[in-house]
């Protein structure tokens, strides 16, 4: 069965199109508000993201042990955790907390499919707690890892420069310059915070089976 994920906006815009088209909907959200929304626009499920996770996030900075139960609580549909999730042992204490699954991202960053530049590789298997930062809040909230353009973003939001001129600093083509080519200084380096979990770069199925593995052990060994 078809299925499409959407964020960023109102769910409304494109879930009665698609469902008419027998494709079943999941939005992503950052709050109970809007999980809640998506519920009522006729969403089929949802995505809890919590405020660990990489690239474009919420204004909220719910974190995921906070948001995924509080928005369980809040709707009927299936709940998809996500943000922070990269390990077999994180997808079970999601589950615990009430989701129906885990969508999982950063790792997969490090993995030999991914069309990412190896310099970020790189970057992402050197990361430590505390080198990413949700920034660019006036614009649309991203988590970075700290480099020069992550500095230049700090010092122009301290010296609260115009939001246009935000978007100048931003510019086109930062994601795919820094993410995709390699460019560690001007780029724009978008990963989450489990990224200080991810110590080396694994083919897609290999890491899927770690995944599946430890969650297994852990459902059925809990206390292990």
């Amino acid at each position: 069965m078809p299925i499409v994920f959407t964020s960023a906006g109102n769910p409304k815009t494109y879930t009665a199109v698609l469902k008419q088209h027998g494709i079943k909907v999941v939005h992503v959200v950052s709050s109970s508000k809007f999980a809640l929304k998506a519920q009522e626009a006729g969403c089929d499920a949802v995505v809890a993201e919590g405020f660990e996770a990489g690239g474009h996030n919420g204004r909220e900075e719910t974190t995921s042990f906070v948001l995924i139960p509080a928005v369980c609580n809040a709707v009927n549909i299936p709940v998809i955790a996500a943000g922070g999730i990269a390990t077999g042992r994180q997808m079970f204490a999601a589950m615990i907390l009430g989701a129906s699954g885990v969508q999982v991202g950063s790792r997969f960053v490090a993995s030999d499919e991914a069309s990412s530049h190896i310099n970020f590789k790189n970057a992402v298997l050197n990361a430590t707690e505390g080198d990413t930062v949700l920034t660019m809040k006036q614009l649309t909230p991203v988590r970075l890892l700290k480099n020069k353009f992550y500095q230049q973003v700090q010092e122009a939001e301290s010296n609260c420069i115009p939001v246009n001129e935000l978007v100048t600093l931003l510019g086109k083509g930062r994601a795919r310059k820094g993410m995709f080519e390699g460019d560690l200084d001007e780029g724009e380096l978008e990963i989450g915070q489990v990224s200080a979990l991810i110590k080396k770069i694994q083919p897609a199925a290999e890491i899927v089976n770690e995944i599946w593995n430890e969650y297994l052990t852990l459902s059925q060994h809990p206390q292990k």
